[in-house]
């Protein structure tokens, strides 16, 4: 009965990708396409640690995720959460392409100055989001252009932001100025010749995040000098 019920809920997951805390899964839920993320046992932890933190992980994300929706931001709709095998059953996003992909995409036709100005508006969509993410203290923990999608025809600007695996919620600028610069690197090293886009981003931000955004860009300028300073000594 148990394996009836199961296979009522979803078909037979397909593994598309393995990273270094999960696996994902394509499945349905009830019908519906959805990605199911399963936490896997790390066996250099003693199992009730590991078993104790996992649980930890899985609901921090799963917060942040229904409370980035309750703030307007589009992220994936949890289905399901199962702990006894730390898998949460999340929507999977359809019609979609990554913000990385799209920008790749871009550069590859345009030069540069048109790129620019192409890529402004989306700049100033993620820098809302994030903007918003920081004021309700919410830390992506991973931000790349590789989780957040662009959903449909990317001009409308329907940014989904995925992965909240590394997510927490944190008050103190020094987490969301660091949250900034792990995107402000993933983007420089990945597309080249985006200065302004990141700039269009982070000036955004400030007009999302009025009560903190001087004390998290003043953090990002002294996380920026740490990060030159272990390149110089490295």
């Amino acid at each position: 009965m148990e394996d009836e019920s199961r296979n009522s809920i979803e078909t037979m997951p397909v593994l598309m990708k393995q990273g270094a805390e999960a696996k994902l899964y394509k499945s349905t839920f009830y019908g519906k396409p959805c990605i199911i993320k399963e936490r896997f046992t790390k066996c250099y932890r003693h199992p009730s640690l590991d078993k104790s933190l996992t649980a930890h992980r899985i609901k921090s994300e799963v917060r942040a995720l229904l409370r980035c929706r309750m703030n307007g931001i589009c992220t994936p709709t949890v289905y399901f959460t199962n702990m006894e095998n730390s898998s949460i059953y999340m929507e999977e996003i359809e019609d979609a392409q990554t913000v990385r992909e799209y920008i790749q995409h871009v550069q590859a036709k345009d030069n540069s100055d048109t790129a620019n100005n192409i890529l402004k508006p989306l700049g100033v969509k993620v820098g809302e989001i994030l903007g918003t993410m920081h004021s309700n203290n919410i830390v992506h923990g991973d931000l790349t252009t590789s989780n957040m999608l662009l959903r449909g025809n990317p001009v409308e600007l329907d940014v989904v932001i995925i992965d909240f695996g590394l997510s927490h919620f944190e008050n103190f600028a020094e987490e969301k100025g660091v949250d900034l610069y792990v995107l402000e690197r993933a983007i420089l090293s990945t597309h080249p010749n985006t200065e302004d886009f990141f700039q269009t981003i982070l000036e955004t931000y400030k007009k999302y995040n009025l009560k903190s955004s001087a004390e998290v860009v003043a953090k990002l300028d002294e996380v920026r000098l740490r990060g030159r300073k272990r390149t110089m000594v490295g």
